[in-house]
């Protein structure tokens, strides 16, 4: 059965949707891996678990989050190709992603593993958390390979507008995550690392699922592994607009890791909060994310059949649905953000500081839908560098500096949850001015 969505005919808003829906509830289950995580041993551990596991987070999303930029980049060259039905280049570039990912997989196991504790100390982490924090990074990155191969194989099905299979996996692995979590933790007492297992365990059977799909497809986008294999002038491409979008999830996810030394100053506490609002922060920005993915492919496959009227009107729409949820988001936040951090620890001390970030991040939030989906488009049309640019300035060295000389003046942990919004709002303005002033449309 063909799942995927026709993106370049008929109504804009409903292939979006309809493109988008599976995605977002796809990223759900996804989050709800370390969140699962999180909710066991914040619960059923201690409050030092929870914030072992919340000094991970950060850590993991560096790695993870330059991996998925190049698959970002993978996945708009296949787009592109798809869009313009040139069926040969398009298998040839799937053929290059996945030789591409398999390289990548042994360099980010050895770094992963061999890293975890000297970035631990790098950062400050409380000596509280440290030999847990460890623990669950090495058995995170000993399955680092599964989430690589993962995020790739839905990549190149998103890009021929499958965006369903992918969720069906993610729902799979969920739900034995979720299972094993309660079992490793709670009936065979293993702590921080039974979370850290039961993850591993999970994403591995996602890959494997994903790969199964493309090895054993009947469709145009079926993987044979007497192909895999680098093309140069498609991988050139893939770079070209990967590298940007790559360097710029994992320069923001470092800073943030920079971020977290700060917050780490606060005490064991302070990270425990911070790690529980994290995680319905995750909750709160999956719709941004899914949305943003979606307008990324639909810009890509719309350039390739060149049909650039849909590429405008397709950003207009993706922006108004974008803005609608979120503001639904917003109001959950300020009604229900003490209860929901709540949820992670009952100690009053960690829900004091995860509210207080709740109530400085939820206005800011009504930027990100610009950011994102802005982003989105641009990343479609192969100008990924602009974005990063953006991010990059704002995200992480003006952050950067802010804290720098905010935090010393101050030493208020409300400050330091204030970079995030501050640098939010710079960073729409800016991509604002860039959308208006600039014809981004005439790279096509």
């Amino acid at each position: 059965m063909n799942e995927s969505t026709d993106l370049i005919n008929g109504k804009i808003w409903k292939a979006i949707l309809w493109f988008s829906i599976p995605m977002l509830v796809g990223n759900l289950f996804q989050q709800l891996y370390n969140t699962v995580d999180s909710y066991v041993v914040g619960n059923f551990v201690s409050s030092g678990a929870l914030a072992a596991v919340g000094q991970s987070t950060p850590i993991i999303n560096t790695l993870v989050g330059f991996f998925t930029g190049l698959a970002t980049g993978a996945g708009v060259v296949i787009a592109q190709y798809f869009g313009g039905n040139h069926l040969n280049k398009m298998k040839k570039a799937i053929h290059t992603s996945i030789a591409l990912t398999l390289i990548l997989c042994v360099l980010f196991t050895i770094l992963g593993i061999g890293l975890s504790k000297q970035i631990l100390i790098l950062i400050g982490s409380p000596d509280s958390v440290m030999a847990p924090a460890s623990l669950y990074l090495r058995i995170y990155f000993g399955g680092i390979s599964f989430v690589c191969i993962y995020n790739m194989g839905s990549g190149i099905l998103r890009a021929v507008g499958d965006s369903k299979t992918p969720l069906y996996y993610l729902i799979v692995a969920s739900i034995i995550n979720i299972i094993l979590d309660f079992v490793f933790v709670l009936y065979f007492h293993m702590g921080v690392a039974g979370a850290g297992w039961a993850t591993f365990i999970a994403q591995g059977i996602s890959a494997l699922l994903v790969m199964i799909k493309l090895v054993f497809s009947k469709e145009i986008y079926k993987v044979e592994f007497k192909d895999i294999s680098i093309d140069m002038p498609i991988l050139k491409k893939i770079i070209e607009i990967g590298i940007p979008t790559a360097l710029q999830q994992s320069i923001v996810s470092f800073s943030n890791v920079i971020v977290q030394s700060y917050i780490n100053s606060f005490g064991a506490n302070a990270v425990a909060g911070y790690t529980s609002y994290v995680k319905i922060d995750g909750f709160l920005q999956l719709p941004i994310q899914s949305f943003a993915m979606a307008i990324t492919t639909f810009t890509g496959q719309n350039i390739g059949a060149h049909a650039i009227d849909r590429v405008k009107k397709g950003l207009r729409t993706t922006m108004a649905m974008t803005f609608g949820v979120t503001t639904m988001g917003v109001l959950i936040i300020y009604i229900f953000g003490e209860q929901l951090v709540g949820i992670f620890s009952s100690d009053p001390e960690v829900i004091k500081y995860g509210y207080l970030m709740a109530r400085i991040f939820a206005a800011g939030y009504l930027t990100l839908p610009v950011i994102q989906i802005i982003s989105g488009a641009l990343r479609g049309v192969g100008l990924s560098n602009i974005p990063m640019y953006f991010m990059v300035a704002t995200f992480v060295f003006l952050r950067q500096i802010y804290l720098a000389i905010a935090v010393p003046l101050t030493h208020n942990i409300g400050i330091v949850f204030a970079g995030w919004p501050v640098t939010w709002v710079i960073c729409m303005i800016g991509l604002l001015i860039y959308y208006f002033r600039v014809h981004w449309l005439d790279h096509v």
